[in-house]
């Protein structure tokens, strides 16, 4: 098993496949990376020799991924909260940021509405 940027690559995908498994790393990405280590995309990553895989440790460890990526997203979350910028205050409210529409849509992020009844009580079997 393949383990690079402290995560555990998938041993029979595809390695182009097995790379976006890394959070900050897309296929479009991965697929540069392979491309620019002379690996084929298409080997699966048991079949992986440990001099290739030790290439893609040294390419991977160059860029920015999970945890230090995740660290920096949320560093410029809070500083655009702290500035006081409209993005910042839908950030704060848990609201759409990129300018989707509430009033029909965004389920997931206001939450489900729950109905009142009619206010009529009904009658009891007693």
């Amino acid at each position: 098993m393949a383990r690079i940027a402290g995560i555990n690559l998938p041993k029979e995908k595809r390695a182009e496949i097995a790379l976006t498994y890394i959070f900050g790393i897309g296929q479009s990405v991965s697929a540069k990376i392979l491309k620019e280590c002379n690996i084929d995309k298409n080997i699966k990553i048991k079949d992986l020799s440990e001099p290739e895989i030790q290439k893609l440790r040294e390419k991977i460890a160059k860029m920015k991924t999970e945890g230090d990526l995740r660290r920096e997203i949320s560093m410029n979350i809070k500083r655009i909260q702290e500035i006081g910028t409209y993005r910042g205050y839908r950030h704060r409210r848990r609201l759409p940021v990129r300018g989707q529409r509430t009033k029909c849509n965004a389920r997931t992020k206001r939450g489900k509405k729950v109905t009142i009844g009619s206010g009529r009580r009904k009658e009891s079997k007693t």
